[in-house]
């Protein structure tokens, strides 16, 4: 396995972000002894996975479904804090809904989850998803320190034992035909493939491996802490901050002051200058190799996931059919992913998550009222150019217009607040393609083919986030920062409590 560090002298380290990548490497670059001083562009910590309150309400701004919460504790006992977050872990993750009118609940228990799909789809099925459940495990578990939890500095990292069981296990076929096999209701295969679009690629591309996102979401378990998602942006810093981390909020990196092969400082966009040792820097890739001005050569052009539309309100009223994360199907399916990864158009019959977190905190809105939001995955700017100022408010006014007809009545009336998220605003706030989901997981973007932590001819710049090793969503976001804490530091604190579960959880 590759093994390179930094070379030289790491005392001081700068993380250029506050996101849950960056939080995760100063907490363990501070408990490997290092001085960390961590800059971040907005107000407070978080990044793309920030609160914010507007009307009494608050939101999520970004990941509403927190899985492998023991990251997050792994990282916090990096500097010897107490893992406080209060979590709920939801039952069921999801409750989906069909086009059909059918529903199904998303159990992470075995036996409940048995139990659901026996009543909607027969015996045969439910023992067909104890055995992909059984799949998803030995994936997991194959995966988790050798191609997840790992660094990388050669495909050659890739041969040996780990790689030929994951060829055993059928990771490098496609994802949809591996569930598939184990299941025959075409319901339960939505379930259990459509994590891939987080990937960035359709279940009927993405590799098998990736089924590992299914794992986290329906073996491993969806939590929600108390306060939202972005407490736990929140926790992290704090926990850093009380470990001797500098942070230095609405601080801008301009540039990075470089000497030969060494990065001396971090320029700020108000003429500040902070000497250091190390850089982490968290920001999305072009961005990134921006501050170091260096532009390494790919064979292919980078190929970037698709969007989101997100529609954040605050409504004086909620629906039975509402669950915490509840999945709206329409009846396209093949034709849906074709439409956002490669026609470059909006949803003709759109699938939609919509998250009502104040059913299990209603401290999120003001008493009475509940706060709901709507995702809608979209083509990214670069596969679909849309005209966001002009679309946008019709496309909000359509996705509210679709929930109603499948049984959100009155869901246009009930909303007090607004806040509409477009691909136009995620690209106003540095985001390459205008997607928060980087770089798409194709195989050619994949374990050591990923954009690695590393930057060609800069000896102390290490990346992390989702761009980067090993790829997107909050756990491998999480696990980059370890990574590239491990780059500086050498081997992390905590490592032997990695794949043990939260206390009392």
């Amino acid at each position: 396995m590759g093994t390179r560090t930094v070379p030289g002298r790491t005392d001081h380290v700068v993380v250029v972000g506050a996101g849950l990548a960056g939080l995760s490497a100063a907490l363990h670059l501070a408990g490997a002894g290092r001085e960390v001083t961590v800059v971040e562009a907005a107000a407070a910590p978080g990044g793309r996975a920030r609160r914010e309150r507007f009307g009494g309400y608050t939101v999520d701004t970004g990941a509403t479904v927190l899985t492998m919460p023991e990251l997050v504790e792994e990282a916090l006992a990096a500097v010897g804090a107490p893992f406080d977050l209060e979590l709920t872990k939801l039952d069921p993750a999801y409750r989906a809904q069909f086009a059909d009118g059918s529903t199904i609940a998303v159990h992470t228990d075995a036996e409940a989850m048995a139990a659901e799909v026996r009543r909607v789809a027969g015996p045969r099925d439910a023992r067909g998803y104890l055995r992909l459940r059984a799949w998803l495990t030995d994936l997991y578990r194959v995966q988790r320190d050798r191609f997840i939890g790992a660094n990388f500095d050669s495909p050659l990292d890739l041969l040996g034992r780990d790689l030929a069981r994951l060829a055993a296990l059928g990771g490098f076929g496609r994802l949809g035909p591996a569930v598939g096999r184990h299941l025959r209701d075409e319901r339960l295969r939505r379930l259990f493939s459509f994590q891939s679009l987080y990937a960035g690629v359709p279940p009927s591309r993405a590799l098998a491996a990736y089924a590992v996102i299914a794992y986290m979401d329906t073996v491993a378990g969806v939590y929600f802490p108390r306060g939202g998602v972005g407490a736990v942006a929140e926790t992290m810093a704090a926990a850093a901050g009380r470990a001797g981390v500098r942070f230095r909020y609405a601080t801008s990196a301009a540039w990075l002051e470089r000497v030969g092969a060494r990065v001396r400082a971090v320029r700020t966009t108000a003429g500040e200058r902070i000497a250091c040792d190390a850089v982490v820097l968290t920001a999305d890739l072009p961005t990134a190799y921006g501050l170091v001005g260096v532009t390494p050569r790919r064979p292919l052009g980078l190929r970037y996931s698709p969007s989101a539309v997100v529609l954040h309100t605050g409504t004086t009223r909620s629906w039975d059919r509402l669950d915490h994360h509840t999945i709206f199907f329409g009846a396209a399916w093949e034709r849906t992913f074709a439409e956002i990864t490669r026609r470059g158009r909006l949803m003709s019959d759109p699938s939609l998550l919509v998250t009502r977190p104040t059913a299990t905190d209603p401290g999120l809105a003001p008493e009475g009222r509940q706060q709901v939001s709507v995702l809608a995955p979209c083509p990214n700017l670069r596969t679909g150019p849309v005209d966001w100022a002009r679309i946008g408010p019709i496309y909000r006014d359509e996705l509210v217009r679709v929930l109603e007809e499948r049984g959100l009545t009155g869901l246009g009336a009930a909303i007090e607040t607004r806040v509409l998220v477009t691909p136009a605003d995620w690209a106003a706030a540095g985001l390459a393609a205008g997607t928060p989901f980087s770089v798409a997981h194709t195989f050619a973007q994949t374990g050591p083919f990923r954009p690695r932590n590393l930057v060609p001819g800069v000896d102390n710049v290490v990346l992390a986030g989702c761009g980067t090793t090993p790829g997107v969503g909050v756990p491998p976001v999480l696990v980059s920062g370890r990574l590239a804490a491990q780059r500086i530091a050498g081997r992390a604190p905590g490592a032997e409590r990695r794949g043990q579960s939260v206390s009392g959880l």
